[in-house]
């Protein structure tokens, strides 16, 4: 049973006189193909019913895809503001998986259109953003504003990896989303390398024959939209 996530952190800081806090969190560092992505979300301080609108809003692995679908949406009508990033798959590969997903946080900071003042994040610090942080383990799990990051990251990149499904179609993205299952394991002997998927990562380094492509997705640093 998913544990549910409280706004007992936010409400401590709001009390410390922090107005607008955001949570973050990331989707699909452990993948084989495809960016790592980052959603920022800051939820409206002064609403009096938060915690019944965002019934169920918990760590999105503990939630299934529709059901996350539809907590998805209802973040996106609740929340103050939004904002998601992606790292794509030649940076993970060039700087590695930790400062990529650290890009995807900065810019899906950058596209909040309101200034946080706080940041609540799952483990990952950002040491170039000089606002107070509160980097824990679980806190996806724990804290409202990160869960809804959570799900909003997940969502994003779930639909994402569909539309990368049918422009290298043969791969399952649509089904494993870029993470290294059986079928996309066996996808990769019979077929190799795609561009989007990380060069870098042991299993696809070992398992990939030659590539049919060199292409970089580099469109994924200047993606606004979602599905």
């Amino acid at each position: 049973m998913a544990t549910a996530a409280t706004l007992d952190l936010e409400r401590t800081l709001h009390r410390q006189g922090y107005r607008f806090i955001a949570g973050l969190d990331e989707a699909g560092r452990g993948a084989w193909a495809g960016p790592v992505v980052a959603a920022a979300v800051i939820l409206p301080p002064e609403h009096p019913d938060l915690d019944t609108l965002l019934d169920g809003v918990c760590d999105s692995k503990q939630l299934t895809p529709s059901t996350r679908m539809q907590l998805a949406q209802r973040i996106w009508d609740i929340a103050l503001a939004v904002g998601v990033g992606f790292g794509a798959p030649a940076l993970i590969d060039r700087e590695g998986i930790v400062p990529a997903t650290r890009h995807a946080m900065m810019q899906a900071l950058r596209r909040l259109h309101v200034t946080p003042e706080a940041l609540v994040l799952d483990y990952v610090r950002l040491p170039q953003m000089p606002l107070p942080q509160y980097a824990m383990p679980r806190a996806d799990a724990l804290h409202l504003c990160v869960a809804a990051a959570s799900i909003i990251a997940k969502v994003t990149r779930d639909c994402l990896m569909v539309l990368l499904a049918q422009r290298y179609p043969g791969y399952g993205f649509a089904v494993h989303k870029g993470y290294g299952t059986p079928d996309h394991r066996r996808a990769l002997i019979q077929k190799g390398i795609t561009p989007i998927h990380r060069r870098s990562f042991t299993p696809v380094r070992a398992l990939a024959k030659q590539s049919p492509a060199n292409a970089q997705l580099d469109e994924f640093d200047n993606r606004e939209d979602t599905c």
